[in-house]
């Protein structure tokens, strides 16, 4: 392959042009979003017009962008354009990963494949390993393609399952599936990475741990209040990199009840985490 053709040489090359390993999550609420974008029209425009804003203030200092799917599919067919859409007006060299959480079988895995990555043209997936290796067949032969399992999620409620003790070693499931995702990775083309949330951080520790050399997708440092120092303590790979520390409400609406200059406030918030970030990698030895 010629160089950067994968999502883990497109997500370094990004990461060293803006010395950052933050990700902003484009993650639209049409009720917070600045005053002059809502007026009743249509929410598709609104959506686009935001996303945009938001784009142009911060891609300078992001090593990737993550829209949730959601967010567009609140909205129907006009939340799908403004989605498609969105992804047209990145700019090319920063990865874009769509959150989609996305798990299913045989043709329909294949056709959820091929919509986001071929039709969207996303660079990266987000994925449910609940129904096995094979359901996420479609998506880990792509050798061009990112894809990130999700192992422990940021919410409260993720231990009902992700803690269980599993298997011969008791192992809770969250560590089960980076070890299989480990094996996964030495089998598959993908470029394939873990979710792995902020707010716990002795897990993500256990985590990099079995899996020393794979990307990880970092939420809950915003407004979820992940404790930052310690997420990076734990989860730096052996370059001081390895992790992509997403933000999504504490950045995109920062300004939105400061005017038309709501675009100042998301770039000083982006500049802020992304140099936080930083000042922290610079304190902490690789995990």
């Amino acid at each position: 392959m010629s160089e950067a053709t994968t999502f883990r040489e497109r997500l370094a090359s990004a990461v060293e042009r803006n010395q950052s390993l933050l990700c902003v999550g484009l993650d639209p609420v049409l009720g917070k979003l600045p005053a002059s974008l809502r007026a009743p029209r249509d929410p598709a425009r609104a959506i686009v017009e935001f996303n945009a804003r938001v784009i142009e203030a911060t891609a300078d200092l992001v090593c990737a962008y993550k829209p949730n799917l959601g967010f567009y599919l609140a909205h129907g067919a006009a939340g799908a354009a403004a989605l498609e859409e969105t992804r047209r007006r990145i700019p090319a060299q920063i990865p874009v990963i769509l959150d989609a959480k996305v798990g299913d079988l045989g043709h329909t895995s294949e056709a959820y494949a091929a919509g986001y990555y071929d039709e969207w043209g996303f660079d990266a997936v987000t994925v449910n390993p609940y129904l096995g290796e094979d359901s996420l067949e479609p998506f880990l032969r792509r050798p061009d393609k990112g894809v990130i399992i999700l192992c422990k999620t940021s919410n409260p409620g993720s231990g009902d399952f992700q803690d269980l003790p599993v298997g011969d070693q008791g192992l809770p499931l969250s560590l089960t599936v980076a070890e299989r995702v480990s094996d996964w990775s030495g089998r598959w083309p993908a470029s394939l990475g873990l979710v792995v949330g902020a707010t716990y951080s002795d897990q993500l520790a256990a985590v990099r741990q079995r899996c020393p050399d794979l990307p990880i997708l970092l939420p809950g440092v915003g407004a979820q209040a992940g404790d930052l120092d310690a997420a990076l303590r734990a989860g730096l790979d052996r370059s001081s990199a390895g992790l992509i520390v997403n933000a999504s409400r504490s950045i995109i609406f920062a300004g939105s009840d400061l005017g038309e200059a709501w675009a100042e406030p998301v770039r000083a918030a982006a500049m802020a985490l992304r140099e936080s970030i930083n000042s922290a990698r610079g304190n902490h030895s690789p995990a």
